[in-house]
């Protein structure tokens, strides 16, 4: 499992986000304080508060191609 965190800062960043999270068959958490939602459900991503950074909970070992997709998204 990877943990780190995330901003989505417009409507197209969470689209081109959850596009990129439906290609891949293992489970990715977003959590915003106390709400932890599905990464491939976009109404629940929209729930969480944007204005501040997303805790994201990758359940896979081999994620290594889906954190090059969703690099511009991550805080370092």
């Amino acid at each position: 499992m990877k943990t780190f965190n995330m901003l989505l800062s417009s409507i197209n960043d969470v689209k081109d986000f959850v596009n990129t999270v439906s290609k891949y068959d293992f489970d990715v958490d977003l959590t915003s304080g106390r709400y932890v939602v599905d990464a491939k459900s976009i109404m629940g991503i929209f729930s969480l508060d944007l204005s501040k950074p997303i805790k994201v909970e990758v359940h896979s070992d081999d994620a290594e191609a889906f954190m090059a997709e969703i690099d511009k998204f991550i805080i370092k």
